[in-house]
């Protein structure tokens, strides 16, 4: 099959042949959803979407419907099934509040690009614009999320305008929202006057490279003398030619949060990703490195913290040519497949040999790595994150996927998840939304049942949607859901504690994480020392395997992990008190600054510091 023919597994042709007689406009809509393939949908029930639920009880035997207990955790469910998949999600809601509790699931995906479709109850046409219960003018709602926004006018328009959303919602990447009165589901339509466009739909095909900029790219890194690549979502599924790019050409590779899990974490010179949700060797690299290999990434952060400021030469990759030139002016600019564009350039570029710029940051790397295994592998003292993060490591299969939550648990799974690339990881990377966690685990739960899931999550984004536990339960979702708990909003204290006055609104009250799960019909572990770490984790493993839904409630220190943005180890910057006092608070006696290993191969290190771009 050609590689822009979308294969949804399915003969969809059959959905356009000659059909006799009549049909509920409802039903011929969830038969154009199941003919592009969509095979389960996230929502709650209401008088103003049961035309809809009708069609689904109808098409049972087809299709899944998903209750879950708040619309958002649908609409962020569909959300992340799009980022796992690339297949659309789909999601609803009635009309009025439960379409806008959709929104906030619905703005994540439209912040990742990713195809969503929304099915937004509406009061019956008699009563529209008459001020009716419930009945709004809902359109405007949805202007600003969605790349396809309409109501729906005739029963008719039904199974056409569902079609018509999909294919904007795919070619555009994209949320599409459609507002449905609810009794236009319930009307007759000739069972021929609707089909499906699902066997037509084609990606664009790749660019065909220019060996032109290929040339200049080449010509740029042969003289670069400290070269750098920064990889983004663009390089996944090319894991091994980037890798092997960076060792011929000896450039220490960069990546996005986002890309985390693209790259082996034993990868000799991965150092992670830059800014607040960063590892030490990253933040350090982008002032002393002259050439940036810039490839498939849409960095955000790249202006507004001056990310590239001492960089000489810019060479961007990218497959949409509207993000050529977006974050940093390019002295080359590519238009192609990431993975096309480096196997061209690792052709024709130089291998270079060992540099002491290569060598100072592969010790970097590998002092940093040795710090996160130390706190990692501590068996004393207070129970931190970082001894949970040893056990997940430790139990974790080699397909595990990842649904992350927002805060200081996606800065520290980036440091201390050990991870490879059959492994998934995601996140709400871009909207950056608490609460992505359970809703991230329910669908990929569903859609990966043979692969063991995990949620990871802080207690306040855990708090958001705690409810929908319950969900993983009723489905019967063998989830190992993990509570990083230690009453507090970490990340949002550690902002504040560099920016504000004193601390206020970012502590609160524990709650005994495992009664709850119990009261749910989860199993529910509570774990408050070291010793208690291997024992709890073997068990839940178990149970896991006996089908059950677990919870394990990490009663954590409040500890601030080690903030890479702000780091007090260079003499040049900082006072030797500093130093000590940074050390002392983050146990990083033996962490030593980049410009250590610059200066031992006899190299200049630039003194200077990534800004923090608005936070």
């Amino acid at each position: 099959m050609a590689k822009n023919v979308i294969q949804f597994g399915f003969d969809s042709k059959t959905a356009n042949q000659h059909k006799e007689g009549t049909i509920k406009a409802g039903v011929a809509t969830v038969k154009v959803l199941e003919s592009w393939g969509v095979k389960h949908l996230y929502g709650i029930p209401g008088g103003s979407i049961n035309s809809l639920m009708d069609a689904l009880y109808v098409e049972r035997e087809h299709i899944d419907y998903i209750q879950v207990r708040h619309e958002e955790v649908g609409a962020m469910a569909a959300s992340m099934h799009a980022k796992y998949t690339g297949h659309i999600g789909v999601c609803f809601g009635s009309a009025g509040p439960g379409g806008t509790h959709t929104l906030n699931g619905l703005y994540d995906a439209r912040e990742e690009h990713v195809p969503v479709l929304a099915l937004i109850g509406q009061f019956g046409t008699a009563g529209l614009n008459m001020d009716t219960f419930q009945e709004m003018n809902q359109n405007p709602i949805y202007a600003d999320v969605a790349v396809y926004n309409r109501q729906v006018s005739t029963a008719a328009q039904m199974p056409h305008v569902i079609d018509e959303a999909i294919r904007q919602a795919y070619s555009k990447n994209g949320v599409a929202v459609v507002q449905i009165p609810v009794n236009l589901g319930w009307e007759d339509i000739p069972a021929d006057a609707w089909y499906s466009a699902a066997h037509s739909f084609r990606r664009y095909p790749k660019p065909v490279l220019n060996t032109v900029d290929i040339a200049a790219a080449v010509e740029v890194l042969n003289a670069a003398e400290r070269p750098l690549v920064f990889a983004g979502v663009g390089t996944r599924g090319e894991h091994q030619i980037v890798m092997d790019l960076c060792r011929k050409i000896k450039a220490p590779l960069a990546n996005t949060g986002i890309s985390f899990d693209n790259f082996p974490s034993d990868f000799e010179a991965l150092l992670g990703s830059p800014n607040r949700v960063s590892t030490k060797p990253s933040v350090e690299v982008f002032p002393e490195a002259d050439t940036v290999l810039f490839v498939g990434s849409n960095y955000p952060f790249a202006e507004v913290s001056n990310l590239f400021k001492n960089v000489r030469k810019f060479i961007q990759i990218d497959i949409d040519p509207a993000k050529l030139g977006k974050r940093h002016n390019a002295d080359v600019a590519i238009l192609g497949d990431a993975g096309d564009a480096l196997r061209a350039i690792y052709e024709d570029v130089d291998e270079r040999e060992e540099s002491g710029w290569w060598r100072a940051n592969l010790a970097n790397v590998a002092n940093w790595n040795a710090y996160v295994h130390k706190l990692e592998k501590k068996r004393d003292g207070e129970l931190q994150l970082y001894q949970i993060y040893d056990a997940i490591n430790e139990h974790a299969e080699e397909d595990a996927i990842f649904s992350v939550d927002v805060g200081d648990v996606t800065q520290t799974s980036i440091r201390h998840l050990h991870m490879n690339p059959k492994q998934m990881w995601r996140t709400s990377s871009l909207f950056a939304t608490m609460g992505i966690g359970i809703p991230g685990a329910l669908t990929a739960k569903v859609d990966f049942p043979d692969r063991q899931v995990w949620n990871l999550a802080g207690d306040g984004g855990f708090n958001m949607v705690m409810q929908d536990l319950a969900t993983e339960v009723q489905y019967h979702l063998p989830i190992i859901n993990v509570v990083f708990a230690n009453k507090q909003y970490g990340f949002i204290k550690d902002e504040q504690e560099d920016t504000n006055l004193g601390f206020i609104g970012v502590q609160f009250m524990d709650i005994d994480y495992a009664k709850l799960a119990e009261s749910m019909g989860a199993v529910g572990y509570t774990i408050r020392t070291i010793a208690e770490v291997k024992d709890v984790f073997d068990q839940a493993m178990k149970d896991v395997a006996q089908g059950r839904t677990v919870l394990i409630d990490a009663k954590i220190s409040g500890d601030r992990p080690l903030p890479a943005e702000m780091l007090e180890l260079d003499p040049r910057v900082s006072t030797p008190e500093q130093i000590a006092d940074f050390r002392r608070r983050y146990e990083a006696e033996d962490l030593e600054p980049l410009s250590h290993y610059l200066c031992e191969e006899g190299l200049e290190s630039t003194v200077a510091r990534i800004e923090q771009g608005g936070f």
